[in-house]
């Protein structure tokens, strides 16, 4: 008998935990040839993805997938991400949740090797307590590579006072 991952139980207990305190839930998911996203959307291989049930349809969270409806531009879209690519899920306003390792096929083989020899796969999960340091830092290093040119200065004010 093979034991289920814990990763699956902690994605649903810290989206439920969201949901109760009135947060919106994110996750941040690898994106590869198992995950179902709207092409376009994904960038450095990676998506981050709004999983409040104002924001989704037919959410679903099984132990080896999270399958949804979401609108993207307008379109709705069907999305399937693979629990093993979920890299972290989190709230929105305050950055509170967690981050893991992502887990590809040659990974998760050598885990259960590791498994095996009677060794523990430390580091696999992380808690992270304040995930909004990361994701601004993320945001301040795509604003840095974005362009070379310099920025442009704020203009004044688009609107005309009309009498």
């Amino acid at each position: 008998m093979s034991i289920v991952s814990t990763k699956p139980y902690l994605l649903r207990a810290i989206w439920q935990w969201c949901i109760d305190q009135g947060f919106t839930p994110y996750i941040a998911t690898a994106v590869d040839e198992h995950t179902r996203v709207p092409p376009g959307y994904a960038r450095d291989g990676q998506i981050v993805l709004n999983l409040a049930p104002d924001a989704t349809g037919q959410l679903q969270m099984e132990n080896d997938f999270i399958s949804f409806q979401a609108r993207f531009g307008g379109v709705a879209h069907s999305l399937v991400i693979p629990v093993a690519n979920v890299i972290a899920i989190y709230a929105r306003e305050n950055g509170q949740g967690m981050a893991f390792e992502p887990e590809f096929e040659e990974d998760a083989a050598g885990l259960e090797d590791e498994a095996v020899d009677g060794e523990e796969a430390a580091g696999t999960e992380a808690v992270v307590e304040d995930m909004g340091d990361a994701a601004a830092q993320a945001r301040a290093e795509a604003a840095d590579g974005a362009g070379d040119a310099s920025p442009r200065p704020p203009r004044g004010s688009h609107l005309k006072l009309v009498k």
